[in-house]
């Protein structure tokens, strides 16, 4: 009891160390496998190397230009032109979409005559055998009829795809990028770009003059015969009237009179329109007139709403000081309603008075509108005469004037012709770039190097799950569910020298302390019985029970009353193990009573250890183990000695082991390390336990001790470094 509080006692500590040796668990996946995964490694990263190198470089130049938005200064047909290039808010974006347009990028392929360029026409490179024929005088070959204009424009697409273009929306820069595998033919495309955009800038606007100065030259032609035909006619029509200054006509009496009556119906009306504003004003607010503000405006009007008010006010106030029947209230009161009843009247008196004012004014319209028809037939027939004569002096002015706008703009447009200013100037050319953009080999190398140990890694946690074997002491718990008694290393043996007895062979060995461990944990584990018989199993052949067995059978008996049964009938190895007879009586013919123990008995040089082999294989094992007389027998040794070893067959094979647990005292079972599933071991333990069997704990054998994981991820602790001087340096690998 007092263990067992102490294992509560430390368990936040334990979970602490769990939580660590987690982390470190990772760790150890790791460099257990760090050869396969640096060769992953090195083995992808060499090959993106390989792959890298061979790529072809690409070069990238690159031309900065600054976009001119200057608009022309020198008329305002120029500007008419100038408008089709050119959209205040569009307009730099424009210049991106003309620098990337299909005309552009074919005028380059032009320019550069890129159709004989064997870097965009392979077709322009001869073939080696067709080389080798032309040098020996022999054509062979018919010359092929090739399709300039699609190649034109294939050679354009694939210089679209070459150049990009990226504008600042901060500044008025445009950067012309060209990636090409040829680095001077990059400097040489985009200068090419640049220089043909400005050009063709240039060109299309000294068209567009050049058409806008020969339409308006055709134009002024039309326009001066017009001209000529309207100051003609403007001439004889004075002539045939005997006209000399048409303005003795406006000075004459009836023109004289008839924009006095013009003037004058014109006052009318409006006075006519005012009155007639203001009686609808008045008759809309019927009942209400005197919220008017042309009402309000009359003197006695505002007079008597004053005193309305003043009337309001008295009665407030003497409301607030005498009751309601108190004879100056109510006098107040008869005041209040006569001012009322007066302004009433003086605001009825007031419509009346608009009513008036509109049939006054529109009786005056009508007789001054009789004046105007009066004057207007008096001067009609000269009117006549200088209607024509203005609409002849308006030909011949706007003819004037029109052909006078042309011939300014067609000076003006000649002169823009001559001092065109370019859309853009190179401010920084391309040159040829030495340096490759990509592939970026450093980079690609390096991200490869990375991504290929990652990917290492994740194979090797991914094997490591797929992995059910158990590796270490912490495995074995984890999976197993039960105590680790100890690892027993992988040994090295000298000639002649046998596993079994290693133990007594080489007491200051890695495996004689791993079976030291093994032996106080069984002491531990059954304090209270002194004496105890253990069974030794695993769960398939092959595990290295029997040597376990052999070897703690040693141990115990350094110090006890020790018997090493080997209860494998059907494949007995100690006999061999320890060079024993095999016809010697065992086992088998103690139980069946046909031999005495005395016989049965091996003593072991060296040791107090005895030895009762298996003798004679019977043909039925598992009767003799589940007969009385084996279990009697067992009660006789467990008196004669303190402990009874017994090495019992594989559980997984027969059903011996199960039988020899339940008899016993506690179970070691065998684990042999990176080989046994731990399925299968978890499914024999589970037999065992389903039997009645008390497990003391588990024996991982053949560990590799140089793997730190041995030791719960304490490397430099482990037991080389302890007891690393004291091995057997003879030893040869077993």
């Amino acid at each position: 009891m007092q263990q067992s509080g102490s294992v509560i006692n430390n368990q936040p500590l334990v979970a602490q160390e769990e939580e660590a040796i987690d982390l470190l668990a990772y760790w150890r996946v790791v460099y257990r496998r760090r050869w396969g995964i640096a060769g992953l490694a090195f083995f992808i990263t060499l090959l993106v190397l390989v792959i890298v190198y061979m790529m072809t470089p690409v070069y990238s130049s690159s031309v900065s230009l600054v976009v001119e938005d200057n608009k022309s200064k020198f008329s305002t047909m120029a500007v008419v032109v100038n408008s089709g290039l050119r959209q205040e808010r569009t307009y730099y974006q424009t210049q991106v979409e003309m620098l990337q347009s299909r005309v552009l990028l074919e005028a380059v392929v032009d320019r550069l005559k890129l159709t004989s360029n064997p870097l965009f026409n392979a077709s322009a490179q001869p073939s080696l055998l067709g080389g080798l024929m032309s040098g020996m005088g022999i054509d062979s070959a018919k010359p092929k009829v090739r399709d300039e204009g699609k190649v034109r424009e294939a050679i354009a697409s694939k210089l679209d795809s070459m150049v990009s273009i990226e504008s600042n929306k901060t500044s008025e820069l445009i950067r012309i990028v060209v990636q090409s595998t040829d680095k001077a033919m990059a400097a040489a495309i985009a200068n090419a770009v640049a220089d043909t955009y400005i050009e063709l800038d240039l060109e299309a606007r000294y068209k567009m003059t050049q058409k806008a100065t020969g339409w308006m030259n055709a134009r002024l032609v039309g326009l001066k015969d017009n001209l000529d035909k309207s100051e003609h006619a403007l001439q004889s029509y004075r002539e045939q009237h005997n006209i000399i200054n048409t303005k003795e006509l406006e000075l004459g009496g009836a023109t004289s009179q008839l924009g006095a009556a013009l003037g004058n119906l014109t006052a009318a009306r409006l006075a006519r329109a005012q009155a007639q504003i203001n009686l609808d004003q008045v008759r809309r607010a019927r009942g209400n007139e005197v919220a008017l503000p042309m009402v309000q405006r009359n003197p006695l009007v505002a007079s008597l709403m004053g005193a309305v008010s003043e009337h309001e006010r008295k009665i407030s106030e003497l409301s607030n000081r005498y009751g309601p029947q108190h004879p100056k209230l109510l006098q107040a009161q008869a005041e209040l309603k006569q001012a009322r009843e007066n302004l009433r009247l003086q605001v009825a008196d007031v419509v009346s008075g608009f009513e008036r004012e509109y049939e006054m004014a529109r009786a005056n319209e009508s007789a001054l509108a009789g004046s105007v028809a009066e004057a207007k037939q008096s001067i009609q027939g000269s009117n006549r005469k200088e209607y024509e004569l203005s609409a002849l002096e308006r030909d011949v002015k706007t003819n004037q004037e029109l052909y006078n706008v042309f011939m300014g703009e067609l000076k003006g447009t000649a002169a823009v012709s001559d001092m065109q200013t370019v859309v853009a100037r190179v401010v920084d050319p391309a040159i040829v770039n030495d340096i490759p953009i990509k592939p970026r080999k450093l980079l690609i190398v390096n991200l490869a190097f990375v991504l290929s140990l990652l990917l290492g890694i994740a194979i090797a946690f991914l094997m490591e799950y797929l992995d059910n074997s158990v590796r270490s002491a912490e495995d074995a718990e984890r999976k197993l569910g039960l105590p680790l008694l100890a690892a027993v290393p992988m040994v090295e043996l000298a000639n002649g020298i046998s596993a079994g007895l290693l133990y007594r062979d080489a007491p200051k060995s890695l495996f004689a302390e791993a079976i030291k461990t093994i032996r106080t944990g069984i002491v531990l584990s059954g304090i209270d019985h002194p004496k105890k018989t253990l069974v030794v199993t695993s769960s398939v052949p092959g595990e290295g029970k029997s040597t376990v067995a052999i070897d703690l059978a040693l141990a115990h008996a350094q110090t006890k009353r020790v018997l090493l049964i080997d209860a494998d009938m059907r494949r007995p190895s100690i006999a061999k193990v320890l060079g024993l007879n095999n016809t010697h009586p065992g086992l088998s013919m103690l139980v069946l009573g046909m031999e005495k123990l005395e016989n049965c008995v091996y003593k072991i040089e060296g040791s107090t250890l005895d030895v009762l082999t298996a003798g004679s294989i019977p043909p039925n094992p598992l009767e003799l183990l589940l007969s009385e007389k084996f279990k009697a027998l067992l009660v006789e040794l467990g008196e004669k000695y303190d402990t009874i070893i017994i090495d019992s067959p594989p559980v997984q094979l027969v059903s011996d082991a199960v039988v020899l647990a339940s008899m016993a005292t506690g179970v070691i079972f065998v684990l042999k390390a990176d080989a046994t599933p731990f399925q299968l071991a978890r499914r024999a333990i589970f037999t065992l336990q389903r039997g009645g069997a008390v497990m003391f704990g588990v024996v991982l054998n053949k560990a590799n001790f140089r793997n730190e994981e041995y030791y719960g991820g304490y490397g430099k602790y482990n037991y080389h470094s302890y007891y690393g001087a004291d091995e057997d340096k003879s030893a040869s690998k077993a």
